[in-house]
């Protein structure tokens, strides 16, 4: 452990402004959602009335969660908002931690640092506590933020403790990925994956009652701690004991591999290269095709599930004028309650794919940092037309996920209501509509990476605000100046129809200049150099 306090040191100086503002963003989400709930339901009848259909609604348990107290105002936002904090601090834990760990190893950069008089487990620890410090002051931030609003405190504190506890589960998650495989973007495919098999068992078991299965996950165990409704204390030793059996894990397994290297061995390719792989687009390709299909795949499986549940939304609360205005408010629409209810969804499936859109693109950065752009680049491939393939892939990819999510709940909420002849275009073409608004933070990603690539970070950070701007804007009455600012504002309403096609193209222009200034300062600067 020699010379991890060193290490601290510096990972904190890397992410001095990302760690505050994931902290601020996640603590703020909570304290303006209990203060909207507290707003739009100031009545304790409202509440309660609002908290029994919750209750008979099995898709809103599937996103949200189950409402323990919904009498009071503490308890409804502990509905409302714990899975997405927790989901964020999660992200927040596996980007943190595959940053100061396996990225600093396939980089090389840990075998410099190793040269010095530092112990060998000094670099994973150093990530681990980084992690662990930002999980600790988002859950002081959370806690502050509900008690000065008059919250209880003890419910607080429960609340900011599950959201941090969830996230220093999977900093062992990350930690334990990271010793599997020697690349940086395989572990966080791993432990992103892991996060949604997690969201899954917990959105089934909380959909269909079967309790067993929640508590198969450790998005359940936040749930399942109360916070505003009796707290239970000892669920939080849950997160303590499965992070550090992560941790004990990880460093045993550490001990079984070399500097550099993961358990997984490398598949061998073939000795000569196919004759498909004599262009940037296919090479492109071929470095992306595993990670498109892992997002293909998810997207499916939640495309299914959001359509197998939309029918009960219409059902339970057709009649309930609370819930539709609830759902009104966070899908933006004002057509039928299902309609409604899969516009939303399909919505938060397009802030996600614009995830894969960034990190599609900044593979490019990811190429030039491990300096495997400039032996291509030495040759008579120019720069533009490297560029172009992994854009290609991005802005292609996008569409593919998003039309693999739009089919499945098509083909699910067609075949529970009869109708999939014409369910499948209506939920294709509503998902596609969301394509623009991605493919906007794809040319974000492109102009960074083009002018300044230290500063790459800043695309996600931009996905976050966007997305917080969408799901919480109208939820806050923010200044419609203020909402515009997202490109998924702009999104047209598609359900029930028909599609406005200006903003999209407008979409479609931004995402063009953005690209194409992007590509110009990428020609004109140095390669790994601003």
């Amino acid at each position: 452990m020699t010379g991890t306090a060193a290490l601290v040191r510096l990972a904190l100086r890397r992410d001095r402004l990302l760690l505050p503002a994931w902290a601020v963003v996640i603590a703020g989400l909570i304290a303006a959602s209990a203060s909207a709930i507290a707003e739009l339901y100031p009545q304790a009848a409202q509440r309660i009335a609002l908290g029994v259909t919750i209750g008979s609604a099995p898709a809103l348990q599937a996103l949200t969660g189950p409402v323990y107290d919904p009498a009071s105002v503490g308890g409804l936002t502990a509905w409302r908002v714990t899975t997405m904090a927790s989901v964020l601090a999660v992200l927040m834990s596996i980007l943190v931690v595959t940053r100061h760990t396996r990225a600093e190893e396939e980089t090389g950069r840990a075998e410099l640092v190793g040269a010095c008089p530092v112990g060998r487990h000094a670099l994973p620890a150093s990530g681990v506590l980084v992690a662990a410090g930002a999980n600790l002051l988002i859950g002081v931030l959370i806690t502050l933020g509900l008690a000065a609003q008059g919250l209880p405190v003890s419910g607080a504190l429960a609340f900011g403790g599950a959201v941090s506890g969830t996230g220093w589960t999977f900093t062992g998650v990350a930690v334990l990925a990271g010793q599997l495989t020697a690349h940086a973007r395989t572990a966080n495919a791993i432990a992103i994956a892991t996060l949604g098999a997690a969201f899954l068992l917990r959105a089934l078991g909380d959909a269909a009652r079967i309790e067993p299965l929640s508590w198969l996950s450790p998005l359940g165990w936040a749930q399942r701690v109360r916070a505003f409704a009796g707290e239970r204390w000892w669920v939080l030793a849950l997160f303590a004991a499965t992070g550090l059996t992560l941790l004990a894990a990880a460093a045993l397994l550490a001990r079984r591999r070399d500097l550099g290297a993961g358990l997984l061995p490398p598949r061998s390719g073939p000795r000569d290269a196919a004759a498909s792989l004599r262009g940037p687009v296919a090479l492109a390709w071929r470095l992306q095709r595993g990670v498109l299909l892992s997002w293909t795949v998810a997207f499916t499986t939640v495309g299914a599930l959001f359509g197998a549940l939309a029918h009960s939304v219409g059902d339970i609360v057709r009649d309930n004028p609370q819930l539709a205005g609830l759902l009104s408010r966070v899908g933006g629409g004002a057509g039928l309650l299902t309609d409604t209810f899969l516009a939303a969804e399909l919505g938060v499936l397009g802030l996600i794919a614009g995830g894969y859109a960034i990190q599609a693109t900044l593979r490019l950065q990811g190429e030039e940092s491990a300096i495997r752009a400039e032996p291509v680049l030495a040759t008579a491939v120019p720069r533009w037309r490297w560029t172009a393939g992994h854009l290609g892939v991005a802005l292609a990819g996008s569409v593919a996920i998003l039309a693999a999510g739009g089919l499945a709940a098509g083909v699910t909420h067609g075949i529970r209501i009869g109708e999939p002849g014409q369910q499948v275009p209506r939920l294709l073409g509503a998902a596609l509509v969301q394509v623009p608004a991605t493919w906007t933070l794809a040319g974000i990603a492109m102009l960074l990476f083009g002018l300044a690539p230290r500063l790459t970070a800043l695309a996600w950070a931009a996905l976050l605000a966007f997305a917080l701007l969408a799901q919480l804007g109208e939820l806050l009455q923010l200044d419609d100046r203020i909402r515009s600012l997202s490109p998924f504002a702009h999104v047209p309403q598609a359900l029930p129809g028909p599609v406005d096609l200006k903003p999209l193209l407008g979409l479609c222009a931004v995402t063009m200049l953005l690209v194409l200034a992007g590509v110009l300062a990428f020609q004109r600067r140095d390669l790994r150099g601003d």
